[in-house]
């Protein structure tokens, strides 16, 4: 097959192009060259965490790379037969372990066995989706669409530390549903939940009260997290939106 040539530096120039084109190319079958790899980002080239979702996605695909190495601007990939199994990915650093995991879940789903997955790296990441919005927000959507993931949180990563650990289960097959979201509608619920990791509680109390002033949330709508376990320290607010169809 054709080896399709891609521009790295097209549009913002970030790491979704090499994201989509790994898990593209794994579903399709389709080889492809990335040049100007992140060419629009302060460093250019593949970070710890772009180089992680390289090799996962060639583990899984039984592909064929060239250029899979930290700074390279410039990487080749030829996908085999996506595998599903039991697979362990380490992104190294804090880099967001959920990029990884967007890079090779649907491939997987398309698998023909099962796969549970390990990952380790940050799991509240600025600039990925963190591991909230995942749990809350992205995998029903795919749930309605008939697909099977259960992701668990079992250890949180934070900038500069990272360490979190996510387990994953991927079960292919099942009915495929459109998804129609259609309008909102009614807000059913409204949730502020502040997050600290290895700091004082006060941190998030403080946080949520202010949150709760200034978006007039009743006592029940806000509440404090502190996570466990984690190798280093971090901070996090997020605010949830429940209606009908989605929860935002």
């Amino acid at each position: 097959m054709k080896t399709l040539i891609l521009d790295g530096g097209a549009g913002e120039g970030g790491g979704q192009i090499l994201r989509t084109a790994l898990a593209l190319s794994c579903l399709t079958g389709t080889p492809f060259r990335l040049d100007n790899i992140r060419a629009g980002r302060p460093k250019p080239g593949l970070l710890r965490q772009h180089l992680a979702a390289v090799r996962a996605a060639g583990e899984i695909s039984r592909a064929r790379i060239t250029g899979d190495a930290l700074g390279t601007s410039a990487l080749e990939f030829r996908p085999g037969k996506i595998v599903g199994g039991d697979y362990h990915f380490t992104v190294g650093s804090a880099g967001s372990a959920l990029l990884v995991l967007q890079t090779v879940l649907f491939p997987l789903l398309h698998a023909d066995t099962p796969s549970t997955l390990t990952l380790e790296g940050g799991t509240h990441n600025p600039w990925a989706p963190p591991f909230p919005f995942i749990e809350k927000s992205f995998l029903p959507l795919l749930r309605q669409m008939g697909f099977s993931v259960g992701v668990e949180l079992r250890r949180a990563g934070f900038y500069p530390a990272g360490g979190g650990i996510i387990a994953v289960t991927i079960t292919p097959g099942g009915k495929r549903r459109t998804l129609q979201i259609g309008p909102r509608g009614e807000i059913s619920s409204r949730l502020a939940t502040g997050v600290v990791d290895n700091l004082p509680r006060r941190i998030a109390e403080t946080e949520v009260a202010r949150v709760r002033e200034k978006l007039e949330l009743a006592e029940n709508e806000t509440t404090v997290a502190e996570l466990a376990d984690a190798p280093g320290q971090g901070n996090a607010v997020f605010l949830a939106l429940r209606s009908r169809r989605v929860t935002e």
